[in-house]
């Protein structure tokens, strides 16, 4: 079996060390190889035998960890900009279906209020600010990645605090629902048999799984952004 060429064995090694959104990672592979191929193309022209033309192709390009940092680093910006724009939509969009569920929910006001403890106001309350605050970090993050992404020197930094950050929310959120569920108590004995809210609830457990595994594909996509990039190449890759 013939050996691979110092090309394909290049480009091999810096798709499997790339880790964040599979459609990107293969472009930005694509355009490694396509930058490699030019290269080489250009020596052989020169009269430069194919095998040398790519291992001087190679040498040009790079050493692996710079290339694979700075490719690694537009993987995780990508990914926290998935993250941002799904904390931006979701987030509010739940906060508004709820608040629309317990207006309508079927039950006589006066024994709700009857069964409901001292905290439970304050906490739905705190519970509903919680959320609008996170959908305006994702709004804010989303801005940073977007206009002031050429500000940002470790956009991977703001990558993991998100993913830290929803990993936070998503238990408190459903911590604090169970609390809200509990606390009501003898007022939500129909909600079962509610059809508007079992929908709903079946939407939030969809949402929070989505929330989380973006969540956790930001940590891992700034986890692999490890040695500085080269000012130069990381210029013409993000710009």
């Amino acid at each position: 079996m013939a050996s691979a060429s110092a090309i394909d064995d290049y480009v091999s090694r810096l798709g499997r060390s790339l880790r964040g959104p599979s459609r990107l990672r293969r472009d930005l592979v694509a355009e490694a190889r396509d930058g490699l191929d030019d290269a080489a193309e250009a020596h052989v022209e020169q009269g430069v035998g194919r095998a040398e033309a790519e291992c001087k192709a190679v040498a040009e390009f790079g050493p692996m960890t710079e290339i694979a940092r700075a490719y690694q680093e537009e993987l995780a910006a990508h990914q926290g900009r998935r993250m941002a724009a799904t904390l931006f939509v979701t987030v509010p969009l739940m906060t508004l279906v709820w608040s629309f569920i317990w207006v309508v929910f079927p039950e006589d006001p006066v024994t709700v209020m009857a069964v409901k403890p001292i905290w439970f106001t304050p906490l739905a309350r705190f519970l509903d600010f919680f959320q609008f605050g996170m959908g305006v970090l994702g709004a804010l993050a989303l801005v940073a990645f977007g206009r002031g992404r050429r500000r940002l020197g470790r956009p991977e930094v703001l990558v993991r605090a998100l993913g830290i950050l929803v990993w936070i929310q998503v238990p408190a959120i459903a911590l604090s629902s169970l609390a809200l569920s509990v606390g009501a108590g003898h007022a939500l004995h129909n909600f079962t048999t509610y059809v508007p809210g079992m929908a709903a609830s079946v939407l939030s457990y969809l949402v929070a799984g989505w929330l989380l595994c973006g969540a956790t594909r930001c940590l891992i996509a700034s986890r692999f952004v490890t040695a500085p990039a080269p000012a130069a190449y990381g210029r013409r890759v993000l710009g």
